[in-house]
């Protein structure tokens, strides 16, 4: 069974708001920490099978896609490189955006879950920072919706 890093919070904007922009894959390096752009792939733009690569400010790359699609409610994704699998330290991983009516207000979930290459001990010693870094996308994504202000300083925009 996959280990799991998830967050959830409340966005100040009604669900359909959030959806509008949740569903455009190209937003990602406006609140996810240390990306510096993001290019779709030939085929759809959203989703299933749509696809996206990221880039890090590390010059690596990360390609994400989407493998469950619920209109108006979220969003599974691959990470992967290529046809490569999963980057190091992962052995397979999956971001899910979720998210649903709380009146005027969005409730939205981001969650990690992944294998990684060393099994359960090394699973066990990154957790808090897997933890840490879902909690950020989840703030820099709500500050980003709602204020419409890039919350990742790595990227240009």
């Amino acid at each position: 069974m996959p280990s799991q890093a998830s967050h959830s919070l409340l966005i100040d904007l009604p669900v359909e708001q959030v959806w509008s922009k949740l569903r455009d894959l190209t937003l990602a390096p406006h609140y996810v920490p240390d990306l510096t752009g993001c290019q779709l792939h030939a085929g759809p733009e959203r989703g299933l099978g749509a696809s996206r690569r990221v880039f890090q400010k590390n010059g690596q790359w990360l390609d994400e896609t989407v493998s469950e699609w619920h209109e108006g409610e979220g969003f599974l994704i691959r990470l992967h490189r290529g046809d490569k699998g999963a980057p190091v330290p992962f052995r397979e991983a999956w971001f899910r955006y979720a998210i649903a009516s709380a009146g005027e207000r969005t409730a939205f979930t981001a969650s990690l879950s992944y294998r990684l290459r060393g099994g359960r001990l090394v699973e066990w010693l990154l957790a808090k920072a897997f933890a840490k870094a879902v909690k950020q996308i989840a703030e820099n994504l709500k500050t980003f919706y709602e204020s419409g202000q890039t919350q990742n300083r790595d990227f240009a925009g």
